[in-house]
């Protein structure tokens, strides 16, 4: 890397997932010492990338209005998930015998990504599909009544994947940073789901492992990373994963331990509380997935009302449209196709990348998104649990 002729016109570029394991002489001045980070797209870079992939796909809507909804749906997806997105949405409309691809095919494609195949042949027992209705309908209580939870699009008791049996699909707020009160509402959100099964059936399930992972994460991040707890104080432990010491006293361990204990328990009496007094919506909602298996935001404000705290601009303009969808129009005797509502996130949503609250198998593996769910703020939430 020396000795060039500074004159030659040698430009040397290179790129790395793994900035934090070079050898710092690759980054010495006059070597490797210019850095760009290349972040995930926001809403307006995700919507540039749209037009440029779906120039190659005939569409049966506007090619703007697609672009700009799936845009939004897709908070926290790359580049490869957008071309992922349209590629698996050409193959929908495909199996549909389709001409061209329309709205409904994207919104499936995103469902398809983020929660997997939709396998509606899938049997559960009348009882575990009454327990996953009623796990799905505490997370979306939680999601709808708590201020700062995000909120809902779709919820759904249609198995998918290998281990998901059902899922919530959340639009997150594109934020860069979470105050105390929002990362406990996320916990009591994350919560819903096994609360609402010990109110209703009187014991618990392994449904909610992968939501237990993500409430754990999250006490312990405010505890040692963020300095939200009075005990620990003002300090952040951020251990290198190469180390094998901790940074603290067994003391201290056992302290964050506790505060940890303390920190979930509460929020889950708070979910509980919560869920108890919202007890006829919580049967409403699961009674009504049995029946339709799928909701949206639509049919959450007729069951249960409007959501009380303010919604963001991005999600009241979605929810809010008026856009009226040639492809839509045109179906409308038959009833259409791909639902209204949402799309993935969940998973993706999630993907997750992005986010939905799935109901997972005890043979699912916990998994992904690790940067949204302890919270580094580079990331909007948009993954999905399973």
């Amino acid at each position: 890397m020396d000795g060039f002729n500074p004159l030659t016109g040698i430009v040397i570029l290179a790129g790395t997932n793994r900035v934090d394991i070079l050898d710092p002489a690759l980054l010495r001045p006059g070597r490797f010492d210019r850095q760009i980070s290349i972040d995930k797209p926001d809403i307006k870079g995700r919507l540039e990338i749209y037009m440029v992939h779906l120039k190659n796909i005939k569409l049966a809507d506007d090619m703007e209005e697609v672009a700009r909804r799936m845009s939004t749906l897709t908070p926290g997806f790359t580049g490869a998930d957008i071309a992922n997105v349209c590629n698996e949405a050409a193959l929908i409309a495909a199996r549909r015998n389709k001409t061209k691809v329309d709205i409904g095919d994207f919104e499936a494609a995103i469902e398809r990504v983020i929660g997997g195949i939709e396998k509606k042949g899938k049997i559960l027992s009348p009882e575990e599909r009454r327990t996953v209705a009623y796990h799905e309908a505490g997370h979306a209580i939680c999601g709808w009544f708590l201020e700062h939870a995000d909120p809902l699009l779709k919820i759904s008791i249609i198995p998918r994947g290998t281990a998901a049996l059902g899922y919530n699909q959340f639009l997150p707020k594109e934020v860069a940073l979470f105050s105390r009160e929002q990362m406990l509402d996320k916990m009591c959100m994350a919560l819903g789901g096994r609360v609402a099964e010990e109110i209703v059936f009187g014991r618990i399930t392994t449904g909610a492992a992968d939501d237990l992972d993500r409430v754990t994460k999250l006490a312990y991040s405010q505890i040692t990373l963020y300095g939200m707890n009075e005990k620990i104080g003002t300090l952040s432990f951020q251990q290198d994963r190469q180390e094998f010491n901790r940074p603290y006293s067994e003391a201290t361990a056992q302290l964050i331990d506790e505060e940890a204990r303390k920190l979930v328990a509460g929020a889950y009496e708070r979910t509980r509380a919560l869920l108890v007094e919202q007890r006829e919506q919580l049967n409403l909602i699961a009674e009504t997935l049995l029946k339709q298996e799928m909701l949206v935001h639509d049919d959450m404000v007729r069951l249960v009302g409007p959501r009380q705290f303010e919604m963001g601009d991005t999600y009241k303009e979605f929810v809010n449209t008026q856009h009226k969808w040639k492809s839509k129009e045109e179906k409308k005797p038959e009833g259409g196709e791909g639902g209204e509502g949402g799309a993935r996130v969940a998973r993706t949503t999630s993907s997750s990348p992005q986010c939905t609250l799935q109901y997972a198998t005890p043979q699912a593996e916990t998994h992904t998104h690790t940067e949204a769910e302890t919270h580094t703020h580079t990331e909007a939430e948009t993954h999905t649990h399973t």
